[in-house]
Order: C-alpha cells, then structure tokens, then sequence
C-alpha cells in the first residue's frame, strides 16, 4: 500500500480535531459571554502553556536540534489569540457556532492554497487543481448555506 493513501485512523484523526475545535470555539464563546474577548483568549493560552509546562516536567525531553526556530515560528501564539478572540466575537453573533467554524474552515483553505502557490514556509510550489478549487468552492457553498438559510431549517 503506497504511503500517500490515507488510513482509517487520518480520517479519525481529522473528525476528532474538528471535533475538539468546535468545543474550543463553544467553550471561548461561553467565556467571552461571562468575561470578555481578552478573558476568553487567555483562559485557554493559560491552560495550555502550564499543561505543557506540566508535560515538559514530567517527560523531560532532549532537544532534537541546538539551532533555534525562526522569529516567525512564535508568531502563532500571537494569531492563536487573535483568532480565539475573533472566534469567541463572531460565535455571539447571528453567525453562531456552525457560521464561525464554516468562514475559518473555508479562510484555511484560502490560505493554504496561496501558501501552496507561493511556496510559503519553505514547501514546494504548487499550483491548485481543479479539485482543491471545487473543495474551496463546496466549502464557501455550504458556508452561505449554513449563514443564510440554518435558521430556516
């Protein structure tokens, strides 16, 4: 079997993590109702460095490489926070929770796909296929179809 065929446990995988965002989304939501937008982005900012910490502690692992990471490699925690906080906004809203995860869904392929076509972060060149541009467009579909016609339903 080739290595580029997907398995059972990469479709499992990918369900449990879309799963585990849309409570993530819920549960900042929640916080951003009973505090604020900054509240909501920091509980779980919080949470999650003292459980790596916590981990780090516990499994003491060894540095794979002495190099360190580029400056742009932290700016994550800067977009992670940013995106909690506009996440925890937007699920208060008309858009609601299914709104919300369909528009971040369908920006990541966005912005895949140009990462794809410039060869950002030092991955190949690749120009999108006719399919990866009707995935995008299936997604922007059920998208609107979530955002304008869910309450209908």
């Amino acid at each position: 079997m080739s290595a580029n065929v997907p398995r059972l446990y990469h479709f499992a995988a990918a369900f449990g993590a879309g799963g585990l965002l849309t409570l993530m989304v819920l549960f900042n939501g929640t916080l951003a109702v009973h505090g604020s937008l900054f509240f909501a982005s920091w509980v779980p900012h919080l949470t999650g460095t003292f459980a790596a910490l916590l981990l780090l502690l516990i499994l003491r692992p060894k540095r794979v490489s002495a190099t360190r990471p580029p400056l742009w490699a932290y700016l994550g925690g800067v977009s992670g926070g940013i995106t909690v906080m506009l996440t925890s906004a937007t699920m208060n809203t008309a858009l609601a929770l299914s709104g919300t995860i369909a528009l971040g869904l369908a920006g990541q392929v966005l912005f895949s796909l140009f990462a794809d076509m410039r060869g950002l972060f030092g991955l190949p060149k690749r120009m999108p296929s006719a399919r990866d541009y009707g995935a995008l467009a299936l997604i922007l579909l059920g998208s609107v179809i979530l955002i304008f016609f869910g309450r209908s339903a």
